[in-house]
């Protein structure tokens, strides 16, 4: 594994609601910090919906030694509210969030005093100066609610120039479209690192649902691949770890400048691939 990335490797996780669920999690964590990550990260359920679960995973997974950054959303949710949390935070010793607008629930009244990302970036910054470091996300096959591609490219660059120290990508299989994306974006004058996301294959129907919900594509011949082994679990995880090391090698040697998984809370198949990377 290349140890010289400058923001070099790190996880994201979702926070457990079960007990079973958390020893699991405890588990993966120290397997995977025996990789020496930059940082964990945390989701944030839509509107703020598993905010205590999200601090107590915070905590938790803090205790391996490792920096974790909790996802912070602002849609749906009053400055009052942020403030109070982003406090909490401050006093927990956290000093890295991943700054997001986020999904409003369904039900959910109105979206709150901050209906953007770059919104949420600029509060944070007014609030706590320079106390955390910011990550905010990146959509290299367009996220799937923008007008448009250009329009997308300039809400990036838009929270990036508000604040933002770097850049997490949505996951994908094409690596042109994270090289694409990277080109545009300096053109606009954004200079903070652009990490790609990484999603590892391990079910392929599952996968498929939630790339249609998030945009992300799965190239044809992917996906024919992924359709011919059926059931064959064992077939689909094999592929898998071969093709996502492949891109994720090609990222590296194209000069990105670290990988970001997306463990779904499992430690096995994010390690396999690391294993594969020169």
């Amino acid at each position: 594994m290349n140890t010289h990335l400058p923001l070099g490797i790190s996880f994201e996780f979702f926070p457990p609601n079960t007990a079973a669920g958390r020893e699991k999690l405890n588990a993966t964590r120290d397997a995977l910090s025996a990789r020496s990550p930059r940082f964990f990260s945390v989701t944030y359920g839509a509107g703020g919906s598993t905010q205590a679960r999200t601090l107590d995973t915070v905590e938790a997974l803090r205790q391996g030694g490792v920096a974790t950054a909790p996802h912070l959303s602002c849609v749906g949710s009053e400055k009052a509210a942020i403030r109070e949390l982003l406090g909490r935070y401050r006093d927990s010793g956290i000093d890295s969030l991943v700054a997001l607008r986020g999904d409003l629930p369904s039900g959910m009244g109105g979206a709150g005093e901050l209906r953007y990302a770059n919104e949420l970036v600029e509060f944070v910054r007014a609030e706590t100066g320079d106390h955390f470091n910011i990550a905010v996300a990146a959509y290299p096959e367009v996220h799937p609610q923008a007008l448009s591609a250009e329009r997308d490219l300039e809400n990036f660059a838009r929270k990036v120039k508000a604040g933002a120290d770097f850049a997490i990508t949505q996951y994908f299989f094409n690596a042109d479209a994270y090289f694409h994306f990277v080109d545009r974006a300096r053109a606009l004058g954004v200079e903070a690192p652009i990490v790609p996301g990484i999603m590892p294959i391990t079910n392929y129907s599952k996968l498929a649902r939630f790339s249609e919900t998030c945009g992300a594509d799965i190239p044809r011949w992917v996906r024919k691949q992924l359709e011919a082994y059926g059931d064959d679990q064992q077939s689909i995880q094999a592929f898998g770890t071969d093709m996502v090391s492949r891109l994720c090698q090609r990222l590296l040697d194209g000069g990105a400048p670290g990988l970001h998984f997306y463990t779904l809370n499992q430690a096995g198949p994010s390690l396999r691939i690391l294993d594969n990377l020169a």
